[in-house]
């Protein structure tokens, strides 16, 4: 009997601080206790952004040049965020991001660089953040963050996260840990609408270029090589087999990185190692097929040479390809699916030449 009373009290406390946490809602005013706000809060508009967590999105245009932000969530052990993206990715996007500590709230923009913690600068980004207005504060189980920004019209796609239980960026240099969770959502500021970006902007494209590229640099120029090294006992066969799989790789790949110059210009994302490493990969592509155009004959005194060229160029080539496959994958925060798939079809092919090499090896 004991224990099923104390199992109601428990269900009790539980459902009043759920309840709690949420006593913020579109349906009442913004009344934060000892805050004096430069603005009137009865005229900012008021949605639920993010129902699984509970975000709710306050804003309004103060003036011609200047826009009042309030994010109001859950109050939790974690920092929170809002960023501003002009593709709805993440990577690219300038953020306002705050948290609280034992030592109070501390709040600051960062430009999301990238998807690795160091990558991601904090008192950095595109935003102008006004200096009349900062706020992060906690009050009736509920975190508020509040920013202005200086400009006519904010970036209409926003993402939210929230960060990892118990890991708040410390001094000095406020690195952050992967969130625990993220949206990427899509604001019309007239209306007040907002909704979430179920697709990806221009996500056909992406995925021709990814596809692409991974079949033909990646997947195909791998088996080619294979088939050359290891079926030399099939003349000439080997060799057409050889020409007509690299062909279809290098104009696939051709093909994926024409895609991906197209995406560049569309999403104005920075992705410059990724962009150069795939422009070297095409360039030692066009050497190869140049340097079929002055193959030796195999009496030829300098074939051997022509030999170790074309061979060398090719595993750099490969090897460069498979790096900048999975660093796509990363950039396109495709998540582990895409790398574990990817991972298992090189290695596949992998033991596969190692199985052929073994072959070769006791034959000799």
């Amino acid at each position: 009997m004991k224990a099923f009373i104390a199992s109601i009290i428990i269900v009790i406390f539980g459902l009043s601080a759920r309840v709690n946490s949420q006593t913020d809602s579109c349906s009442s005013s913004l009344n934060l206790q000892n805050v004096n706000l430069p603005f009137d809060a009865a005229s900012l508009n008021c949605l639920v952004v993010w129902d699984a967590h509970n975000y709710i999105l306050r804003y309004s245009q103060t003036s011609s040049n200047l826009w009042t932000f309030v994010l109001s969530t859950p109050a939790a052990n974690s920092y929170i965020a809002i960023g501003f993206s002009s593709n709805g990715r993440m990577v690219g996007s300038s953020a306002i991001v705050g948290w609280m500590s034992s030592t109070g709230g501390e709040i600051k923009p960062y430009y999301l660089g990238g998807t690795s913690p160091n990558l991601v600068e904090p008192n950095k980004g595109s935003l102008q953040v006004g200096t009349n207005f900062s706020l992060i504060t906690s009050q009736s189980n509920r975190l508020y963050l509040g920013f202005q920004l200086e400009t006519n019209q904010p970036l209409s796609r926003l993402i939210y996260s929230v960060g990892p239980d118990g890991l708040l960026p410390v001094a000095p240099n406020y690195r952050l840990s992967e969130h625990r969770d993220k949206v990427s959502t899509y604001i019309n500021y007239v209306t007040g609408q907002s909704k979430l970006s179920t697709k990806s902007p221009h996500s056909r494209l992406r995925k021709s270029h990814g596809v692409l590229n991974m079949l033909g640099w990646g997947i195909l120029m791998i088996i080619g090589v294979i088939v050359a090294r290891y079926l030399k006992p099939y003349d000439p066969l080997w060799f057409y087999l050889h020409t007509c799989i690299q062909s279809f790789g290098l104009i696939f790949g051709i093909i994926g990185v024409f895609c991906g110059f197209v995406l560049n210009n569309k999403l104005n994302a920075d992705v410059s190692t990724h962009k150069s490493l795939g422009i070297f990969i095409l360039v030692l592509g066009c050497l190869q097929v140049m340097a079929l155009l002055i193959r030796p004959e195999k009496e030829s005194k300098v074939r051997k040479y022509w030999n170790w060229y074309h061979q060398g160029v090719g595993r750099i080539l490969i090897i460069f390809a498979v790096a900048n496959v999975f660093y796509g994958i990363h950039l396109g925060e495709k998540g582990k699916g895409w790398s574990a798939g990817y991972g298992v079809v090189i290695a596949i092919l992998f033991v596969t030449a190692l199985i052929f090499e073994l072959r070769l090896w006791l034959r000799k």
